[in-house]
């Protein structure tokens, strides 16, 4: 990969077909699709990316990949580096309430597939799609921030922070929640700030490698185990954000404590604690993902509760609906930065992440609420996804990615 950090850039760099801002996974797969499907793609990133070792210790922040978002990065050349190196594949999802009460099971046999997803790092999938955009030649631009961005006859200009310009058809904003070209575009993106914080700790656990991650729901805030590679896991625990303080304020002895205290037995022993850390709780979502010559993807377009995991699927599959889209305008010989070629990525997109963020709001308001209705509607609907079988098979695989209109590079027969 071509990293251009000084003020020799190749021509074509200033000339791109496509700029994409923002170099972490769902910025640097998108860059990657978009590449090999052959348009002219420059990658711009603040930050440079952090490194990735295998001998270190699993980080902090991980992904539940779906398996749609594994496709789309299988279909790009960055799954086989993730399968190889460190993935936890789990095959089955258990959900309940309270301490006891209706229990529901996902399981990948159920639906004839071999695994429901893999919990990866956020590190190693930020890796390995940079490895992909590496290996079709693709340049990086690091670290270089965007100060300004305007648009003429077609052309979108960036303004650099080290007095360049760049110039291109279309800009894809990928860079995150607090977006810089969201921000110079002037799109808004009401927030709704929930009033919990997640505590995030990995662990080494007593117990080999598990292929179960569950989620208990409490009045206080979801709980969750992630499996990891070995005996590691990832524990989330969703708390208000004074208890959350002081469960950060312990030692490690005990915070171990308190985990064994709260957590039910199936966790297994807790032995050590590798790394901690906390993060607010916020939903937001662009009002428009599109305007002429600008595209919104990834947390840049739309935040969501993150306790089903759904972020990084959402944006992955952005990422590959866009490219479908910009791969069909070209075809037309239209240009993939006018406004009514990028509304159809709008029109595919918004409506799919409005629907996942009002559901995911919902299982949270619902299942923070004590009322007696509402705690007997729970136990229903959790009874009722035991029971009947055809309701488990189609919400495991929607939890899976495989519904809905999927772009093509989510799919097994990818062709471009």
């Amino acid at each position: 990969m071509a990293l251009l950090n000084g003020s020799s850039a190749p021509q074509f760099a200033l000339d791109a077909d496509v700029i994409v801002v923002g170099a972490g996974m769902v910025g640097a797969a998108c860059a990657s699709a978009l590449l090999q499907a052959g348009f002219r793609t420059l990658l711009i990133e603040n930050n440079p990316p952090p490194a990735f070792d295998l001998g270190d210790e699993p980080g902090l922040r991980v992904s539940a990949v779906s398996r749609a978002s594994e496709r789309f990065l299988a279909n790009i050349g960055a799954w086989q580096t993730v399968a190889t190196t460190r993935a936890a594949p789990y095959n089955r999802m258990a959900v309940w309430e309270h301490d006891s009460g209706p229990e529901t099971v996902f399981d990948a046999a159920e639906i004839a597939e071999s695994t429901l997803g893999h919990i990866v790092e956020n590190a190693l999938i930020q890796h390995a799609c940079l490895g992909a955009y590496e290996r079709a030649d693709g340049a990086l631009l690091c670290p270089a921030g965007v100060t300004a961005m305007s648009r003429q006859d077609g052309v979108t200009t960036l303004s650099l922070d080290d007095g360049r310009t760049v110039s291109t058809r279309l800009v894809i904003a990928a860079d995150g929640a607090r977006s810089t070209m969201r921000a110079l575009a002037g799109i808004d993106a009401p927030a709704h700030h929930y009033a919990q914080r997640a505590l995030v700790a990995t662990v080494a656990t007593a117990c080999t490698q598990q292929d179960v991650t569950w989620q208990r729901f409490k009045p206080s805030g979801p709980e969750a185990l992630l499996p990891l590679v070995g005996p590691r896991a990832s524990l989330v625990w969703y708390h208000s954000p004074e208890r959350v303080a002081e469960l950060e304020s312990l030692s490690d002895t005990d915070l171990i404590a308190a985990f064994h205290d709260h957590f039910p037995d199936r966790l297994g022993r807790i032995e050590a604690i590798i790394g901690r850390g906390s993060f607010p709780l916020v939903r937001a979502h662009a009002t428009d993902y599109v305007q002429p010559g600008l595209a919104l993807i990834g947390d840049a377009a739309h935040s969501v509760h993150p306790l089903a995991g759904q972020g990084v699927n959402l944006g992955f599959m952005d990422a590959a609906a866009l490219v479908d889209v910009l791969v069909d305008a070209r075809a037309a010989r239209r240009d993939i930065g006018h406004v009514r070629v990028l509304r159809r990525f709008q029109r595919w997109r918004r409506g799919e992440n409005a629907l996942m963020s009002e559901a995911l709001h919902g299982i949270q308001q619902g299942f923070g609420s004590d009322s007696p209705l509402v705690t007997a509607a729970r136990g229903a609907v959790l009874s009722a996804g035991q029971k009947v079988g055809v309701a488990r098979r189609a919400m495991c695989r929607h939890a899976m990615g495989l519904s809905g209109d999927l772009p093509r590079l989510a799919r097994a027969d990818s062709v471009l």
